[in-house]
């Protein structure tokens, strides 16, 4: 790949920059200790909750992310016959801010910085990326989240929203963007529905047989034009493109 063919980077953030897996888990301890539950396992939980998630979001596609998450508690404590509160599930819609970064995000966002444009196109609401934007390191050029859209990912009307507002702010083509995402559903999918170039962050090391975590399976899985186990990879490979 050609990186000095592109002037804009846009980026998934949950799954890619923020580590969010290891934040839904994290964000389900005390509802599974409440009910001393040890046969709910991590792969389990995830998967259970990349299903509710999905569902949650097609069907109320204008609902804060919040909103979403609290709703998605409500249905995965009563699929797994569990004991919940108003407060537990409140805690788990209020979870974000909580989500740690993936160690590699900020240096990597800062070397991608110095010759890139960067982008955000979130499928979560404006306070909860502001929240997590503190631990990135550095200020993005343009923040899209599905608050502004009115949608969740992998809706097209999400790219399209990006597509209309980088031309409007600084007049950029799809062609001068290279999606950057970790997640196929939510993002490659649609990405690719457009023609567009996109690098597959593999955290979940799917491409090697890994197992899909907290997101949606894709039997027909597209095709990136590039695979990185992690972004500073992708970061050092782009930025040593760019010198040489």
């Amino acid at each position: 790949m050609n990186y000095e063919d592109f002037k804009f980077l846009s980026f998934d953030c949950y799954g890619t920059l923020i580590d969010w897996e290891s934040g839904i888990w994290n964000a389900f301890q005390p509802v599974i200790l409440f009910n001393s539950r040890n046969d709910l396992t991590r792969e389990k939980v995830l998967r259970n909750f990349a299903l509710l998630e999905s569902d949650q979001q097609k069907q109320t596609p204008s609902m804060l992310y919040s909103e979403i998450l609290l709703n998605v508690h409500k249905k995965f404590t009563k699929e797994n016959e569990l004991k919940t509160t108003e407060e537990l599930d409140k805690n788990f819609g209020n979870s974000v801010p909580f989500w740690p970064a993936f160690a590699d995000s900020a240096d990597a966002l800062r070397l991608l910085k110095s010759k890139f444009k960067l982008v955000i196109l979130s499928n979560v609401n404006v306070s909860g990326f502001t929240a997590s934007n503190r631990w990135l390191g550095v200020e993005f050029d343009e923040i899209y989240t599905a608050e502004h859209v009115g949608s969740y990912k992998p809706n097209p009307s999400n790219f399209e929203y990006m597509f209309d507002n980088l031309k409007k702010a600084h007049g950029a083509e799809k062609k001068d963007i290279l999606h950057v995402a970790q997640s196929l559903f939510h993002d490659h999918v649609p990405a690719k529905e457009f023609n567009m170039s996109t690098v597959w962050i593999d955290r979940q090391n799917l491409s090697k047989g890994g197992n899909w975590g907290a997101t949606k399976v894709v039997e027909n899985q597209p095709n990136p034009d590039v695979i990185f186990e992690d972004l500073i990879s992708f970061a050092n490979k782009a930025i040593s493109y760019s010198i040489t």
